[in-house]
């Protein structure tokens, strides 16, 4: 990604930051939070590594296409998951869009990375931004605070905590919408 330096940097951390929360959530009791968090963590730490700016770190042209087959097996795995329920299509996109990040990038001339040129399909480039657009609105919409019931229910752990988990996940989608627009 060509973003300036210190928009990168602050992707970077914040990306890097959602993985390492990502990874505490893998200690959860609960199986599905297990389960969508490891996902979830490469996704993140994925995503660092890709908005690293290139005037820091250029990867060579192996790294790209092993990000494609990473997110490509991760991409067979959220499509197993999305089996049981159509709230793993969200995790599918995000791994196509990791993939199509990808093969963008192998595909582009080392210059590229230094230029502000456009790169990818605008086709794919626009419905994947138009997509993540959508999902970052309706996740901010989701973490407003519903109204507190009394009662002595027990904080739930931190990797349990379901308001952490989808301020991650709208982290890492907004995080999307940046790399998408500086393609």
């Amino acid at each position: 990604m060509h973003e300036p330096t210190s928009a990168a940097w602050l992707l970077v951390a914040v990306c890097a930051a959602t993985g390492g929360y990502c990874l505490l959530r893998m200690r959860s009791t609960v199986e599905e939070q297990r389960r969508s968090a490891g996902g979830e963590a490469l996704m993140g730490f994925g995503m660092a590594a890709m908005a690293v700016p290139a005037t820091v770190f250029t990867p060579p042209g192996w790294a790209w296409p092993l990000y494609a087959a990473v997110f490509g097996a991760a991409a067979l795995r959220g499509l197993w998951a999305a089996r049981g329920g159509p709230h793993h299509l969200h995790h599918l996109v995000g791994t196509a869009a990791m993939i199509y990040m990808s093969l963008v990038m192998a595909a582009s001339p080392a210059s590229h990375h230094h230029s502000h040129t456009a790169a990818g399909v605008p086709l794919v480039t626009g419905a994947l931004l138009l997509y993540f657009t959508g999902y970052v609105l309706v996740s901010g919409a989701r973490l407003v605070p519903a109204a507190a019931t009394p009662g002595g229910t027990v904080a739930p752990r931190w990797g349990d905590r379901p308001e952490l988990a989808r301020a991650c996940r709208l982290s890492m989608g907004i995080g999307m919408v940046a790399m998408l627009l500086t393609m």
